[in-house]
């Protein structure tokens, strides 16, 4: 199997589409070199944030296999799951041979599965892929809840090696940290206006939305708070919470697209039925970005000083 650490930073990256919504390669692996190159430490295509719900299997496969041609060193963690059990397994085997390091595995949606479903669901694929496997529990797009004892069974199966957290519920999210802390199980926030509190619980790093557009800053924010220098994570969070929520006013990757566009990163097309950011939002998300921008200068002009 794969070694991978969960530690740190993973992007959910988008797929930037062309106007006729064909996928746009280059402008994806330029992307992929763009986050590596910033210091995150993997890279996770084709998940939720990817619009995976609207790519053909081929599409979906061509997708993880120009992330991985493109970056030298940093691991990738395939989206591959489904709502059909023998979908998200032909879809992980698939991934699996085209190079993936690992696979992020969205709860069944929409059929909501009790939790022995879960269970069936996810002991199929770790036992039929051999790679590392993050349960992702993201409550509010699925409809069901994957509850702690569940994720503490799962989090049993030596393939089964991470959790990301989505729920939105910080009780439920440490208790599954405190059960499994004698397991070789991380637990990554998935949600960025809650990464610091995951991390402070004892949480090992973050899927972000947000990391596409300040990769840097994210990453020495979860940098900081894994080497205990909470005063300086505490202090990039709060510089970062604007962005955290700009990111969600919509449905996710709306935001985040207009964003990648107005920083010059990629087109903001989306496949339908997602549609554009509302003018109601867009101003607010340009002065967002732009005072991040000015603190990156006002960074600089103290550094310089110094």
């Amino acid at each position: 199997m794969t070694a991978i650490d969960f530690r740190g930073v993973f992007p959910a990256m988008c797929t930037p589409f062309h106007q006729d919504g064909s996928i746009d390669f280059e402008t994806l692996r330029e992307d992929a070199q763009r986050l590596e190159s910033a210091g995150v430490d993997g890279l996770v295509p084709v998940g939720s944030t990817g619009e995976s719900a609207t790519l053909s299997h081929d599409e979906h496969i061509e997708v993880v296999e120009a992330v991985i041609d493109a970056v030298d060193d940093v691991p990738v963690i395939a989206g591959s799951g489904s709502n059909n059990t023998q979908e998200a397994l032909e879809l992980s085997q698939r991934s699996a041979e085209a190079g993936a390091d690992a696979l992020l595995l969205i709860s069944p949606y929409y059929n909501k599965p009790e939790q022995q479903g879960f269970i069936d669901h996810y002991t199929t694929l770790a036992d039929a892929v051999d790679l590392p496997q993050i349960v992702y529990n993201v409550p509010s797009r699925t409809g069901q809840n994957i509850e702690p004892d569940t994720a503490v069974e799962l989090a049993s199966h030596p393939n089964i090696r991470a959790y990301k957290a989505a729920s939105g519920d910080m009780n439920q999210i440490s208790e599954i940290i405190e059960r499994t802390r004698g397991e070789d199980f991380a637990v990554l926030s998935g949600d960025d206006g809650m990464t610091l509190p995951v991390l402070s619980v004892g949480g090992t790093g973050c899927i972000s939305v947000s990391a596409n557009i300040e990769p840097e800053r994210t990453c020495a924010m979860v940098g900081a708070a894994l080497a205990d220098d909470y005063e300086r994570a505490q202090a990039i969070h709060h510089e970062l919470g604007p962005l955290f929520r700009a990111m969600f006013v919509e449905t996710n990757p709306i935001p985040v697209k207009e964003a990648m566009r107005i920083r010059g990163y990629g087109p903001a097309h989306l496949r339908s039925p997602l549609t554009r950011l509302s003018d109601d939002h867009l101003d607010h998300l340009r002065d967002v970005l732009a005072t991040l921008e000015t603190e990156d200068l006002e960074d600089e002009y103290a550094e310089a000083e110094r």
